[in-house]
């Protein structure tokens, strides 16, 4: 029988060759295939930035609508009602695709995520505490290991917290230190948020998801009554806390539709829940 023949060379350095390339090949097709899925994001992104702003324009003729020729009638004060939850729904989405795009475009190199405009937020009110929370500072130097420490100043980061029935803003103060023998410069790092560049505290994001899940409160009624209570927060602001709590919780969402599917026989509860209908003026 004659021996079979290999594609492959029998040289040493050609069989490196190969191996480079399709090495190559193989990072081209994962960098393509990111790039493919970063525009994918961005793509779903831009669609619920605009089917959000669709929703909030709609939103605002039916208020002007409703001053105007009829701000006592009940009809359309519940299909305001109904508008605000779908506005709120449609926004949380679109808060959450700016950061499936966000996390896609940092894969790739030529992909930019797409930013979705968002209105101005205010300061947070002056009236509410401030607990600083220090950071300690280092004993020396980490560059060269140096203790002639002399402090530059401190950045403070505020996250928007709240025990229930009190609310308070707190600072998380990290100073700044100039080595005297190198010049480097040493400060804590940032404090940790459960949602990237968050000002929301995870007791809030917890009672706000709480609410609008558990307790089917919607977003514009928790707003009014925070305002109410002197913290004063548009939908919008609650509504992109939301997404972002969506998109952080989605691990163990994983993980509990993994265990839940798994199982030979699932039950369904059948209890049901008040909701605004679509198209409708009265509760379902």
């Amino acid at each position: 029988m004659e021996a079979a023949i290999s594609p492959l060379p029998d040289d040493v350095e050609a069989l490196k060759a190969l191996v480079a390339t399709m090495a190559r090949r193989v990072e081209e097709a994962e960098q393509n295939a990111a790039t493919a899925t970063a525009q994918l994001a961005n793509a779903m992104a831009h669609q619920s930035a605009i089917e959000a702003l669709i929703a909030h324009l709609k939103l605002q003729i039916a208020k002007l609508k409703r001053e105007q020729y009829g701000p006592s009638a009940e009809r359309s004060r519940r299909l305001l009602d109904q508008m605000e939850l779908q506005l709120e729904e449609l926004e949380a989405d679109a808060a959450e695709d700016d950061l499936i795009a966000e996390e896609a475009a940092a894969k790739t190199t030529t992909v930019t995520a797409f930013e979705r405009k968002r209105p101005a937020r205010k300061p947070f009110p002056e009236h509410l505490p401030r607990e600083r929370v220090v950071v300690p500072a280092p004993c020396s130097c980490p560059a060269c290991g140096g203790d002639r420490l002399s402090k530059l100043g401190e950045d403070v980061t505020e996250t928007l917290e709240v025990i229930p029935r009190s609310w308070k803003v707190i600072q998380t103060v990290r100073e700044k230190f100039s080595c005297r023998d190198c010049e480097k410069i040493a400060q804590a790092p940032a404090p940790f948020h459960v949602v990237p560049r968050g000002w929301a505290g995870p007791s809030f994001l917890a009672m706000l998801m709480f609410e609008k899940y558990g307790q089917h409160q919607p977003l514009n009624r928790q707003a009014e009554r925070f305002a109410r209570e002197g913290v004063p927060l548009s939908v919008s602001t609650l509504a992109d806390q939301v997404g972002a709590a969506a998109h952080a919780l989605m691990p163990i969402y994983k993980l509990i539709e993994a265990h839940v599917l798994a199982a030979t026989r699932i039950h369904g509860d059948d209890t049901t829940v008040p909701v605004m209908a679509k198209g409708k003026t009265d509760v379902a």
